[in-house]
């Protein structure tokens, strides 16, 4: 696909995301971005084979409808796998030589939400270039629709999700884990998404004595006061239930992500599973490098906790196709969100994978016999706040005087024992303030006023 420089508008930090039935998620722009990306399949391929999925929300199914007529519109063949995590989709696109893979999901957003994300044939998100020229043919496309009538979309025609395909992601995953798990206990929150679709029976398959909640989803409850959104949801049930669980694990919406608990209740965020994973891939000498790739967002307390094991921490933009893309770039074969992203290079993965990742926790807490609270125990996390300002526009920051103003003082005001990271949401319309420091007043004084200046100059 082409390159070029000019700024995407359609595309976030993880594909195309917006409210179901507004633009660019109405049933007219989601049959054409579907078509769109049909066109530039055939110009590199004579006959495409797509393979989509979705989330559990209730526009889900007629936005996957339509996405399958643009493709079989533009020539492309199209098989579905359902109901499937993200992390399933792009496996199968890979692993079934497919063309593309595409998920219909808006990952943790509300049920209100909805989004398209493309995989290339190879497992891989699509680079940002290769978003522009999907993006320059759906423009293309939308000022030519008075030419092109667009058909309205047939009533109950949705391709059955095809079992096999689940399946084959499920067997994929079960013959990555080579340690009996027959011991773990553990409490998971499948946040009423895709989860439900896989979670069950990969457990059960590798003998993981699993429990279940929030696995009954409705269209309208996916990620509502569950999941690794509210990763304090599964805490307090594991906390509440003690001695029952080992350890709890909750994933968002599409399961690209995992946040867990220890059998005390407390959350481990994704900077917790870094540091669990790189230490044992470290002492056992096979993290390469021995280099870990994390985001801006990551706390410092894992950099200090990775430094005293010898392990080096790189910092990517917050995306975990960024994170991908460092990893690349330097060889690293783990990196990762504190969010819970958290990509292994190590085997045949792509991309985050919320079920591998618990896995992985899973063979690390029964291989050495130790609770997980243990093995993350010098995790020292420092208060960080992290505040979302609602904007009208994103203007540069840069260019807002009175923000650059109150980023400078906060800067001084740090001096070097903090981290302050001020940056745009890229699927929302949010400027995220993050601060870091040694004490919380402080941390929480310096986030208020760069939040306050922000909302002053640009809040919606």
């Amino acid at each position: 696909m082409a390159n070029s420089s000019t700024t995407r508008q359609l595309f976030g930090t993880d594909g195309i995301r917006g409210v179901a039935g507004e633009f660019p998620l109405t049933l007219e722009s989601t049959y054409l971005i579907a078509r769109a990306l049909g066109h530039v399949l055939l110009r590199s391929e004579p006959k495409p084979e797509v393979v989509i999925g979705q989330d559990t929300r209730e526009s889900s199914s007629w936005i996957a409808d339509r996405v399958s007529e643009g493709l079989a519109s533009s020539g492309c063949a199209v098989r579905s796998a359902g109901i499937i995590t993200t992390p399933g989709i792009a496996y199968l696109a890979r692993a079934r030589n497919f063309s593309a893979g595409v998920v219909i999901s808006a990952s943790h957003n509300p049920w209100t939400d909805n989004g398209i994300k493309i995989f290339s044939g190879d497992g891989y998100k699509l680079p940002d270039a290769d978003e522009l020229t999907i993006e320059q043919e759906i423009f293309a496309l939308l000022e030519d629709r008075n030419r092109a009538p667009i058909p309205p979309g047939a009533q109950g025609q949705s391709l059955p999700g095809e079992a096999d395909l689940r399946q084959a992601y499920i067997a994929w995953l079960r013959g990555n884990t080579k340690t009996d798990l027959s011991r773990v206990k553990i409490l998971v929150d499948c946040a009423n998404g895709a989860a439900t679709a896989e979670a069950p029976e990969l457990f059960r398959a590798c003998h993981v004595q699993a429990t279940f909640q929030s696995a009954s989803p409705d269209g309208k409850n996916i990620n509502a006061n569950c999941g690794a959104l509210h990763p304090e949801v599964l805490a307090r049930s594991v906390k509440e239930q003690a001695g029952q669980f080992d350890l709890g694990v909750t994933f968002d919406g599409d399961a690209d992500r995992a946040i867990f608990s220890d059998a005390n209740g407390r959350v481990v965020n994704g900077d917790g599973v870094l540091l669990l994973v790189a230490r044992d891939l470290g002492s056992r000498g096979l993290l390469v490098g021995s280099t870990v790739v994390a985001t801006t967002m990551s706390n410092m307390g894992l950099e200090l906790a990775l430094r005293r094991s010898g392990i080096r921490l790189l910092r990517a933009n917050v995306g975990d196709k960024y994170v991908l893309e460092e990893m690349q770039k330097t060889g690293a074969i783990l990196g990762g969100e504190q969010s819970g992203h958290v990509i292994f290079l190590d085997g045949e993965a792509t991309t985050g994978d919320g079920l591998l990742t618990a896995l992985r926790v899973m063979e690390i807490v029964a291989r050495t016999g130790q609770p997980l609270s243990a093995l993350i125990h010098d995790l020292k996390v420092f208060p960080q706040i992290i505040q979302n300002v609602p904007v009208r526009e994103k203007v540069p920051f840069s260019e807002v005087a009175s923000i650059q103003q109150a980023i400078r003082a906060a800067e001084r005001k740090l001096d070097g024992n903090g981290r302050l990271v001020v940056r745009y949401s890229g699927t929302e319309a949010l400027a995220r303030v993050m601060v870091e420091a040694e004490s919380v007043d402080t941390t929480k004084a310096l986030a208020e006023n760069i939040a306050r200046a922000i909302e002053q100059a640009l809040g919606s």
